[in-house]
């Protein structure tokens, strides 16, 4: 009697109507990719030439001042700097400036591109809003206050994030999700909350307004792909600090060389001093620094998770445990029937024509998938559905089935059904306790049935892993993060299922009292915790934890509680904000070493010119054998411009992070960046060096 069942497509699989929605539902800019952007991109960078936008960017702001400086000592003639050198330098700082102006403001587009789609769609909205005398009226959905009650008709769009009061109706959030299949809203339970701007397909609702004018899920998005609201987080903030530190540092070094100079007898131009200070900052992650983040959160969008802070997001590049709910999660959440097994002296026929009738009525998933096997099993002629008097499932019985005919089949929890028979653990055959335990022990749920007081036999329904998930538990353990399954399951079951997932922990018979319990254990300990939930039972848990994502069909006690909502309603998702994460964070890490490490190599370039005629012992460190003094500061600050040009698309699409532990990434960025980050210069360097001789520019 033993069959597997087969697998079904999963919940959260996509059909290909609502991929092509997912696809239309993508940012403008995916589309259209860069071409689109650089025209607008290019006037923001002149735009943000302002001092009062560059104060955000310290390090680009000294760069602006001494390309201000260097234009006015232009106009001012130098006997040691030729007026065409000097005219250079100045252009080049200021390219510099730009092509920094420049990255940002392609970072902020991608995302402006998706915004001004999604405030299209929310213009002139309008709202049918509950009055004193409790009527509605028409108004302005921008006018809609948190506690508003609002009415909604099959075919008008919701007016606002908010709580269902009243009512059940189908609601299409393919303007939100992308998602084109239409989902369940209704008061009550964990399927309550609304996301404003979807569209109500059928019936109608009874709406209270969770959230005030800019606080909506649809606000915040606006908000973060246009990048207005965006807070440094407190890396940034860290890193801000050293480059400001190093620049000050490099400032006192240059202000002191001119003195130091004349003590020896000679001079230093001004214009070489204020390239030289140029070439020592670490301009190049500087520039790239606000992009890298903007990008960051760019991607988070278009992965269409919203985040209340960027501190969430680096939060998720930095966590070490992963608590994830096992249904829905790590496996499909729709058990099914996998086989049925007969009690001693019961025919094969007559267990599966007792399990089909008790399983007609039940319009669960797991029923349906119970009458769909024993259909292909032992076909039989159904009895019509007025001829069934269904008894429905109760929390209290736990038990389903049908009365047919003044015969009564039942199916169930093995100790409720025992009981319904008036029997005990210790009456079951061996045989059958046997076929129990091996269910449990694999992970599965054992269901007894039976019909007219036999006991018929043993149904297994098993919640089917979803595939990769084992690979992917692999990569996360590589990357030093460590894997709780949670679940209600008892512990034999939910370690049968952990052993098949390959996660690292499990935290069975879960409530929501032992979930707080668990995050709070690994905090203390020194770890970041990140977990995902739907309930309102969820929400303390997701309060605590470090990185806590909300699914968008979730309650509003979850929404609120965490610091991330999913718009696609997809527990997985939270592995994928995991990788982004740690890809921001390599990414500033990664490009923060290059621009230290290239450093070097314009070290090597210009401090050599600056001395030779003061010392010409110095002459030894003109390792790359530059053609004059003139030529090697103008090709270190061309190159300085240059660099972050190149750099732009790394900084938009991140550093790719591998299945590897912190110290194997740790040397790999090292020899990448920080080794390519001194070779890259010299080699740049030397052939600007020799096209600037060659086209007579020094």
């Amino acid at each position: 009697m033993n069959m597997q069942a087969p697998v079904t497509k999963s919940a959260n699989s996509k059909s290909p109507a609502s991929e092509t929605a997912r696809h239309d539902a993508q940012p403008v800019a995916a589309k259209t990719g860069l071409a689109a952007l650089w025209r607008p991109a290019l006037v923001q960078a002149f735009v943000k030439l302002d001092p009062r936008q560059l104060h955000r960017a310290p390090v680009m702001l000294v760069v602006e001042l001494t390309a201000i400086l260097t234009t006015v000592l232009c106009l001012i003639p130098d006997p040691a700097v030729p007026t065409s050198v000097a005219v250079q330098i100045a252009v080049w700082l200021w390219f510099t400036v730009l092509f920094a102006n420049f990255a940002e403001a392609l970072a902020e587009g991608r995302g402006k591109a998706r915004a001004d789609s999604l405030k299209a769609g929310s213009e002139g909205l309008k709202a049918r809003i509950q009055s004193a005398n409790g009527g509605y009226e028409m108004v302005n959905a921008a006018t809609l206050r948190k506690g508003d009650v609002v009415r909604v008709e099959a075919g008008e769009l919701i007016p606002g994030d908010g709580e269902v009061i009243e009512g059940i109706a189908a609601v299409n959030e393919a303007a939100i999700t992308g998602e084109s299949a239409p989902v369940i809203r209704e008061s009550g339970g964990d399927r309550s909350a609304v996301t404003g701007n979807t569209r109500l397909v059928s019936d109608w609702l009874l709406v209270r307004i969770s959230a005030n004018p800019g606080e909506s899920t649809l606000d915040r998005m606006i908000a973060l792909v246009e990048g207005a609201k965006r807070q440094k987080t407190p890396n940034e903030v860290a890193l801000d600090i050293l480059l400001i530190g190093l620049t000050l540092i490099f400032l006192l070094v240059v202000v002191t060389l001119q003195p130091f100079a004349h003590f020896a007898g000679g001079n230093l131009p001004l214009v070489f001093l204020v390239a030289l200070l140029v070439t020592l900052i670490p301009t190049t992650i500087g520039g790239l620094l606000s992009a890298i983040g903007i990008a960051g959160m760019d991607r988070l969008v278009r992965l269409n998770v919203i985040a209340k802070s960027g501190r969430a997001v680096e939060a998720a590049g930095d966590v070490h445990v992963l608590l994830l709910d096992k249904t829905g999660t790590i496996t499909f959440g729709n058990r099914r029937c996998a086989a049925v097994y007969a009690a001693p002296g019961v025919t094969p026929k007559e267990l599966s024509e007792g399990t089909l009738l008790a399983s007609l009525a039940d319009d669960t998933a797991e029923g349906k998938s119970i009458v769909e096997y024993l259909r292909g099993l032992h076909p039989m002629t159904e009895p019509a559905p007025s001829q069934l008097t269904a008894v429905p499932f109760t929390a209290e019985t736990r038990l389903s089935g049908v009365d047919f005919e003044g015969r009564v089949y039942r199916k169930g929890a093995v100790d409720s059904l025992l009981k319904f028979l008036g029997r005990d653990r210790n009456d079951l055959p061996p045989v059958l306790a046997r076929e129990i335990d091996k269910i449990a022990k694999t992970g599965g749920t054992p269901l007894l049935v039976c019909g007219d007081g036999k006991l018929l036999g043993a149904i297994h329904l098993k919640d089917v892993v979803k595939p990769g998930i084992r690979e992917r538990f692999e990569e996360l353990r590589k990357l030093g993060i460590r894997t709780v399954m949670v679940t209600g399951d008892n512990p034999l079951t939910a370690a049968a299922i952990a052993a098949e997932a390959g996660v690292d922990d499990v935290l069975a018979e879960a409530t929501p009292e032992k979930k707080l319990e668990r995050i709070r254990q690994e905090q203390n300990d020194g770890r970041l915790v990140a977990m995902c939930g739907d309930g309102a039972n969820d929400a303390p848990a997701l309060a605590q934890a470090d990185v806590g994502m909300a699914m968008n069909d979730g309650t509003q006690a979850a929404r609120e509680a965490a610091n991330m909502v999913d718009l696609d309603s997809d527990p997985t998702k939270l592995l994928d904000v995991v990788q982004i994460g740690k890809e921001l964070l390599v990414t500033r890490g990664a490009l923060t070493t290059f621009s230290i490490a290239n450093d070097v190599a314009k070290y090597f370039a210009i401090l050599p010119a600056l001395f030779a005629s003061i010392y010409p012992q110095l002459g030894v460190l003109n390792v790359m054998h530059l053609a004059s003094p003139q030529s090697a500061i103008l090709s270190a600050i061309v190159f300085n411009a240059l660099i972050i040009v190149v750099l732009i698309p790394l900084a938009l699409r991140g550093v790719r992070v591998q299945a590897a532990s912190a110290a194997h990434l740790l040397r790999r960025n090292l020899l990448v960046y920080g080794l390519g980050g001194i070779v890259v210069p010299f080699v740049g360097i030397k052939a600007i060096d020799l096209l600037l001789t060659a086209l007579h520019l020094v």
